[in-house]
């Protein structure tokens, strides 16, 4: 394929953390050229990373609906955006572009609410254009490859999933340190009701539902704020029962004092099991009933073709998490570039997380937030995407 697709940034300014990790996603297969962007409130620190970034002048805006507005109207305009503020902003900068008929790439949780997030959904869809959620996660090779066994019923019906996600950063009050990203992670007007379920609860969540299909009917949630003083929660047990009759938890915490980003997932069903570790990415130990288990390398000959699709290097040289950011950019590109050179596309190959990814994913903080408040009550989990 080659034309390299027009993408413009809403924030990602200077001393933002996440902005980084999607420019050098998106530049990692030179798939897309960043030409314009509106990367922070503070004009001055936006004017900087523009200039750093060797955008030119005149398309480094002050604000998102001044970028919405030009850019839509150039004819080498921005053709998708990548957002990548706190998640208060999420979905009023992607109805600004949507309404302008901007694709969009967005950082995760989508919304505050899962009413706001449908609100969006409508947009998206009566624009017909293309919205991906950043579960960067979903992009590993070995998780695609796990989704495949899984669909080739290797595992057989599925009985067990445990996913946990726990981190120590945290562990004592950061926000009232002067750290950014703990500041607003911990603020319920910036990062809406959820804390830790919100960050990282989510990925895990997004992880089961990916690799296995599984869909939720029920969960019983205990959430907990552990550092005095905090807004919101820092530790989450959930218990999950699927429709079917399969079983799972997830633990989540940024608290867990040891512990990194040590996102990890087991899940068994009646003929093996599969466990994948983030923080050994290249690896999935595949365990047939009865058999040793089999480590399986990213880059080998048993992988499968989605897993090989998104490997760029032989075995042994580690690949992850900015490779699995990068997978879901040129997923979006494929997309894209078919879309505007009016090609043929099979939807049924998409990997990435889209709009209802992101409306499932606030529908489950919702629902933990109140199966917490009663007392871990047993609470139904809607995840359809009407209001």
């Amino acid at each position: 394929m080659q034309g390299k697709i027009r993408i413009g940034m809403v924030g990602g300014g200077e001393g933002a953390f996440i902005g980084s990790v999607h420019r050098i996603a998106l530049r990692l297969d030179g798939h897309y050229e960043l030409v314009a962007g509106s990367f922070s409130s503070n004009f001055d620190n936006s004017k900087k990373t523009g200039k750093t970034l060797g955008l030119e002048e005149d398309r480094v805006y002050e604000t998102y609906q001044e970028m919405a507005e030009k850019e839509a109207a150039r004819p080498d305009g921005i053709q998708v955006v990548a957002i990548v503020t706190p998640n208060h902003l999420h979905v009023p900068i992607a109805k600004t572009f949507a309404e302008k008929s901007v694709n969009i790439i967005c950082d995760k949780p989508l919304a505050l609410s899962s009413k706001e997030a449908i609100e969006l959904k409508n947009i998206i869809e009566n624009k017909k254009i293309i919205f991906a959620l950043t579960h960067n996660y979903t992009g590993y090779p070995m998780v695609r490859h796990a989704r495949s066994l899984i669909k080739k019923n290797d595992l057989g019906p599925l009985r067990v999933v445990q996913a946990e996600y726990p981190q120590d950063w945290l562990t004592t009050k950061a926000e009232d340190s002067g750290l950014k990203q703990a500041e607003w992670r911990t603020d319920p007007k910036r990062s809406g009701g959820g804390g830790c379920i919100g960050d990282i609860g989510t990925h895990a969540f997004n992880l089961i539902r990916f690799i296995t299909g599984l869909e939720v009917d029920e969960l019983s949630a205990d959430i907990h704020t552990f550092v005095k003083g905090r807004l919101l929660d820092d530790n989450a047990h959930i218990m999950l029962r699927f429709k079917g009759g399969a079983k799972g938890t997830i633990w989540s915490s940024q608290v867990a004092v040891g512990n990194e980003n040590n996102l990890k997932i087991r899940i068994y069903g009646e003929n093996g099991g599969l466990e994948w570790k983030q923080e050994d990415p290249n690896y999935l130990y595949y365990t047939k009933f009865g058999y040793p288990t089999q480590r399986i390398t990213r880059g080998s000959n048993i992988a499968s073709k989605a897993a090989e699709d998104a490997t760029r290097i032989p075995p042994g040289h580690p690949e992850g998490y900015l490779e699995g950011f990068a997978n879901i950019y040129t997923d979006v590109y494929r997309r894209l570039f078919a879309q505007i050179n009016k090609q043929n596309y099979d939807k049924s190959n998409d990997c990435y997380p889209t709009i209802h990814d992101g409306i499932e994913g606030m529908k489950f903080i919702e629902t933990i937030l109140e199966s917490s408040k009663n007392n871990s009550k047993w609470t139904q989990f809607n995840s359809t995407c009407d209001i």
